[in-house]
């Protein structure tokens, strides 16, 4: 199977709308519940701090340019050890695919649909990122490329019909949470929107042409990702207050709902359900793709597209059992995603890194022994072709040198003949 290509301009939106991904509707509760009206305070240190782990994740991926996280994880922990790490990465990732299911069903369900159960959501849904599964990484990508100019279109909007209902005493005093707090806020904050940035790692730099340019692209995606969460959380707070934030499942589907204009335009709430579906479209597809990859390349397996069907099958299945009710899917999110996220996304690629280093593999040092076989190689082609050249003009020069000779001995014949015809002449003359 041929081999997809992105370019870093596709890599990075792809990283702003993946590090945004479900955090739009659920992270200003989760936040907000601990840091009250600090939580955007820790929405931008959680964001500052991200630079480390995109730091980290973008070191990592220069030790093995050409190999993809589930192939690094053998590369360099070895073969059984590689296997075992990669195998729970990609519990992580199909875990994860198969809940953000469950969130497009019951918020469609809860807020839009409440008659239709949410497996109808879960179905259609998946049958898109089957599709784009199966299309590739390549249409994936120009996808995302499209739909992120409506993304921004729609957000900005989104801000600015809210801000009339602004009230800047919902986040005084300022800097009163307890540092116990806010420290679990900024971790919470993390778990949602930085540390699953690892599965990226599925991408870059493997599969993107320019890898300067995605790396640069790496911290602009999540720059600006961030960016729109720390607003929106802000909105959240300055508008609704950090009580009635904390306490909604999805407070920025309720910050919508308060946008009134002129007491003409109203209820243009599905906006911003329009906006949380392109970005957890994205997050979604790059937690599948990276299950259908992990899997296809741990057995061994060059073409990946008869696994997609079957993993979407059981990624809705998985939809529907994984959280009894929204309670559960809290304090799943609340209390134990942030540690079982942190050990593949944080701790593992910092030991990854570190064995790195110890073993001495770096992409860079193969690269410039590709550079140098390569040079050679056109060093030698460049010899033989002059060698080449050489003997035929050597060749050249003898064929013209034999056409000289050959064209002075037929000159030479007709004299020889001409003196034979002048003797026989004399002679018929004597007699």
């Amino acid at each position: 199977m041929e081999k997809e290509i992105i370019s870093s301009r596709q890599f990075m939106i792809i990283t702003l709308l993946f590090s945004i991904g479900t955090a739009i509707l659920i992270i200003p509760a989760t936040i907000a519940n601990a840091a009250k009206q600090d939580a955007w305070i820790a929405a931008i240190i959680g964001v500052a701090i991200s630079f480390l782990l995109v730091k980290l994740y973008i070191s990592l991926g220069k030790r093995t340019p050409s190999l993809t996280f589930i192939e690094a994880n053998e590369k360099i922990l070895g073969r059984f050890l590689g296997k075992f790490t990669a195998v729970g990465f990609i519990l992580l990732t199909f875990l994860s695919s198969g809940e953000l299911l469950y969130f497009i069903g019951i918020f469609m369900k809860t807020e839009v649909m409440p008659e239709t159960p949410t497996m109808a959501f879960a179905l259609l849904f998946s049958i898109i990122i089957v599709y784009a599964a199966f299309l590739g990484i390549e249409v994936f990508a120009r996808s995302a490329e499209i739909l992120f100019p409506f993304f921004i279109l729609i957000f900005i909007v989104f801000a600015v019909c809210i801000t009339p209902q602004i009230s800047f005493d919902n986040v005084q005093p300022i800097l009163e949470t307890p540092k116990k707090f806010l420290l679990y806020s900024i971790i919470r904050f993390m778990s949602i929107f930085s540390f699953p940035l690892v599965v990226l790692l599925m991408l870059f730099p493997s599969v993107v042409n320019v890898q300067k340019s995605a790396q640069k692209g790496f911290y602009i995606g999540t720059l600006i990702g961030g960016i729109v969460l720390i607003i929106l959380i802000t909105l959240c707070i300055l508008v609704l207050g950090p009580a009635n934030t904390a306490s909604r499942t999805f407070p920025s589907y309720a910050l919508a709902q308060r946008i009134s204009i002129g007491n003409f335009l109203q209820r243009i709430e599905i906006i911003m359900a329009g906006m949380w579906i392109v970005s957890i479209y994205i997050r979604t597809f790059m937690y599948f793709y990276a299950s259908v990859i992990g899997v296809a390349q741990l057995c061994k397996i060059q073409d990946h597209r008869p696994l997609i069907l079957p993993f979407g099958l059981l990624m809705i299945g998985l939809s529907q059992i994984i959280h009894p009710n929204i309670v559960h899917s809290n304090v799943y999110n609340n209390e134990i995603w942030p540690i079982f996220s942190a050990i593949f996304t944080v701790i593992l690629p910092l030991t990854l890194l570190i064995i790195a280093k110890i073993r001495k593999i770096d992409g860079n040092s193969q690269g410039e022994n590709s550079n140098e076989n390569q040079t050679n190689n056109n060093n030698q082609a460049q010899q033989d072709s002059e060698t080449k050249n050489k003997n035929s003009n050597k060749q050249s020069d003898s064929k013209d040198e034999a056409q000289n000779e050959n064209k002075l001995e037929n000159a030479s014949e007709p004299q020889t003949k001409n003196e034979d015809d002048g003797k026989s002449d004399q002679d018929t003359s004597e007699h």
